[in-house]
């Protein structure tokens, strides 16, 4: 088996969604590390977009457009709608956060119920909308909790339908309490070997996964058509009843 990587990966998109508490133009640590794996996925032809959600409104909800979509609904304005599209256009998605009270931040949480609001759309396959793409995460803070939220982030989006390759976060914390973030002066952060490696190794993963997804049309069909099983196919199923 070779283990020469493809020469290019032109054709791929990606897009990071950095859920800091700080919208524009504030330093955001989590997108320090970010850029790292933005820069890499550039250097190998990836198209990549940039979200900073705090930047944008986006109200707490699981409809597509809080605008329209909720039985008595008042939102005046709600950007997710447009933010969705950028995100389902890229075949790479890679969640940014920093951790909070040994959490993944509040923005994190509300990105994801976001899109776990069109979890239930179909794709041109009759899957669930998110099958074909894949997905890592990148956490920061000086607390904590990285791999806590890194469980929690991961699980959430290939519940989903995102598809997770190995090793598919990476993450850098200070000491335990009051201290220097990624970026800060004498911090050590954009030199540990640790972080460095992991977020080079996912990095990769998510392009290996996102191409692999990409050169075979999606996920592979069969057993797993959400529209097949609503008209009653039952795909083997050993209950007799669902034969």
């Amino acid at each position: 088996m070779s283990d020469t990587a493809p020469a290019t990966f032109e054709g791929l998109k990606a897009v990071f969604v950095n859920c800091t508490l700080k919208p524009s133009p504030a330093l955001s640590h989590t997108q320090g590390l970010m850029d790292d794996s933005i820069t890499l996925m550039r250097d190998q032809g990836v198209e990549v977009d940039v979200i900073r959600a705090a930047d944008h409104v986006i109200p707490p909800g699981v409809y597509p457009d809080m605008r329209e979509d909720v039985p008595g609904g008042n939102q005046e304005r709600d950007d997710w709608p447009e933010l969705a599209a950028r995100i389902l256009a890229a075949d790479i998605l890679v969640v940014g956060t920093p951790i909070w009270l040994g959490d993944k931040s509040s923005i994190a949480t509300r990105v994801i119920e976001r899109l776990y609001g069109l979890s239930g759309d179909l794709n041109d396959r009759g899957q669930y909308l998110y099958y074909g793409r894949t997905a890592g995460v990148v956490v920061t803070g000086n607390e904590d909790g990285v791999k806590h939220v890194a469980m929690n982030v991961l699980y959430s989006l290939q519940h989903l339908g995102y598809t997770i390759p190995p090793n598919a976060d990476a993450g850098w914390i200070g000491g335990i309490g009051p201290g220097p973030s990624y970026l800060d002066e004498g911090s050590g952060g954009p030199e540990t070997d640790f972080t460095q490696r992991n977020l080079t190794f996912m990095t990769w993963n998510l392009l290996h996964t996102a191409a692999w997804l990409k050169a075979g049309g999606g996920f592979p069909a069969g057993g797993n058509s959400r529209e097949g099983w609503n008209a009653g196919e039952r795909y083997g199923h050993p209950n007799p009843e669902y034969r």
